[in-house]
């Protein structure tokens, strides 16, 4: 069995998979992380294998905990990964999106693949039919739309995300939701047409915090999957150990 460790800025996402298939997911706080571990770890007797990626600062208590109990493998950029890697600065390219990427390498092979990971930032990746990860591009989230707007003027107000009632705002409240959610509406859909003018055989995953959200506003047909990114991870520490 394998535990998959995704560490984030504020929360340490945790899951149990027995070969490809979920067992069980949490999300933690970073204080309470290496508790947790060490509760799986009873629970769980036959976890053997871990990975852990991280966006930010690893977690000194948790690492600690991993390898003691467990067979850690660190996901870098100079991890054993399942697909060319034709980044022009592959030391830079988050371990998240190599995740991503890899989780679409197991789950739809020589394929034309675009998966949008709509978290605190929204990233698009391609990878093409041949295996070859091309790149893709970076842009702000909802949440930082809403931050940016609040903190780059001098009386927006800051906003939690709402959907907005209508195209056209009626107060500033109103003008500020339909901005931010319609913007990255447009923009993820306009994205994704201009990929299928290229490739019409596009495959596009939808995953990340505010997928659920997006995915039913959204005019082009995609696949949704929150646990994208976990099950990527799985593949990886399989890749590496098997």
């Amino acid at each position: 069995m394998n535990l998959i460790i995704d560490v984030g800025n504020t929360l340490i996402k945790l899951a149990v998979f027995e070969e490809n298939k979920l067992i069980e997911k949490t999300s933690i706080g970073h204080r309470k992380a290496a508790a947790k571990i060490k509760d799986l770890l009873k629970e769980y007797r036959d976890l053997n294998k871990a990975i852990i990626s991280s966006v930010g600062k690893k977690n000194k208590d948790v690492v600690k905990v991993l390898k003691k109990n467990l067979d850690l493998l660190k996901l870098s950029s100079k991890s054993k990964i399942p697909f060319e890697n034709e980044y022009s600065t592959p030391k830079t390219l988050g371990v998240d999106r190599i995740a991503l990427v890899s989780a679409s390498v197991e789950q739809f092979p020589d394929n034309n693949v675009l998966i949008i990971d709509a978290g605190t930032c929204v990233t698009y990746d391609f990878i093409n039919f041949e295996n070859q990860y091309l790149g893709g591009a970076i842009s702000p989230g909802l949440k930082l739309r809403y931050q940016s707007l609040h903190n780059l003027t001098a009386n927006l107000p800051l906003l939690e995300l709402e959907n907005p009632d209508d195209l056209i705002g009626n107060s500033t409240v109103n003008s500020i939701h339909s901005g931010v959610v319609n913007g990255l509406i447009s923009e993820i859909d306009g994205i994704i047409d201009r990929y299928l003018e290229k490739y019409p055989d596009l495959t596009v995953i939808l995953t990340g915090g505010d997928a659920d959200f997006l995915a039913k506003r959204l005019k082009n047909s995609i696949f949704a999957n929150s646990n994208f990114l976990l099950e990527g991870l799985n593949f990886i520490l399989e890749y590496n150990t098997n």
